[in-house]
């Protein structure tokens, strides 16, 4: 399997009024995502996870180092077009992200932009929003649905696009739980049915425990990155970085501090009964 993604030795740092550099917020970051993988990015606020999921579209461009997105060097202005449409991005706030009153003329919009011809676009927007399970409304006003509608509208945006890759940036901080689970769905969904490459940067341990590959950022360089059981057993030094781990990992780990014996790749409540209940059988 190929890689969608290579970053080598990228250096960021936002520069004042002035155009002087500050602080490095990304510090030497090397990383690479395999074609059709979901990776999730962790890290408490000021870790750099927002500032490199801005780099995979080039929303931001290195300092020093280099950004590979589909083969394409995001720092060369001539590809900005190519690489926004191999690589769409969807923000924390759909509000920021829905430009149309009506939700099929919103999914639209981009193709419209493109010059797409006509039955083509009508053929995507139909496929996108019956691909987030939004095909009912669209030809509702985004402003009559909930958080979690309008996110999977703004999602169904960036697929009527085609892209070969979907960086979500926090995408479900602003919702509530069934928004949560409904986002999460059709993200995995894409994933799964689409084999669409996905970078989701979150702060709920129990969306990255759903994904193929953790990444775990602090002080602007990963320092973690395996599948989700190898980096959540590692309790101690998750928490020293000031994040949590999934409930369940965390039940183990205080279980086998108090000397039973519990597998250390424990990530759901339905693994952690189990192994329990074998501590008694």
């Amino acid at each position: 399997m190929d890689n969608i993604i290579e970053i080598n030795d990228l250096h960021f740092s936002y520069r004042d009024e002035n155009g002087n550099p500050g602080a490095e917020v990304l510090k030497g970051v090397s990383l690479t995502v395999r074609r059709g993988e979901f990776l999730a990015v962790l890290g408490h606020n000021g870790s750099g996870k927002s500032t490199l999921a801005k780099h995979l579209n080039a929303i931001l461009t290195p300092t020093s180092g280099k950004v590979i997105v589909d083969g394409i060097d995001t720092s060369d202005e001539s590809k900005l077009f190519d690489l926004r449409q191999r690589a769409g991005m969807v923000f924390q706030n759909p509000d920021n992200q829905i430009v149309s009153s009506i939700v099929e003329e919103d999914v639209a919009f981009a193709l419209e932009n493109l010059g797409v011809p006509y039955e083509e676009m009508r053929r995507r927007v139909d496929e996108s929003l019956k691909a987030v399970n939004m095909y009912d409304y669209r030809l509702h006003s985004p402003s009559q649905l909930s958080g979690g509608q309008k996110q999977r509208i703004a999602i169904a945006g960036i697929i009527a696009m085609q892209p070969d890759c979907i960086i979500l940036d926090e995408p479900t901080a602003m919702l509530d739980p069934q928004g949560r689970r409904e986002v999460m769905a059709t993200i995995h969904r894409m994933n799964r049915e689409k084999g669409i490459t996905i970078v989701l940067i979150t702060h709920y341990m129990d969306e990255a425990a759903q994904c193929d590959r953790v990444v775990v950022m602090d002080k602007g360089s990963v320092v973690l990155d395996d599948t989700p059981a190898k980096v959540f057993s590692q309790v101690e030094k998750v928490k020293a970085i000031g994040l949590d781990v999934p409930q369940a990992a965390e039940l183990a780990w205080e279980l086998r501090k108090a000397g039973y014996d519990m597998p250390e790749d424990i990530l759901t409540e339905q693994e952690c009964a189990q192994a329990i209940m074998k501590l008694f059988a």
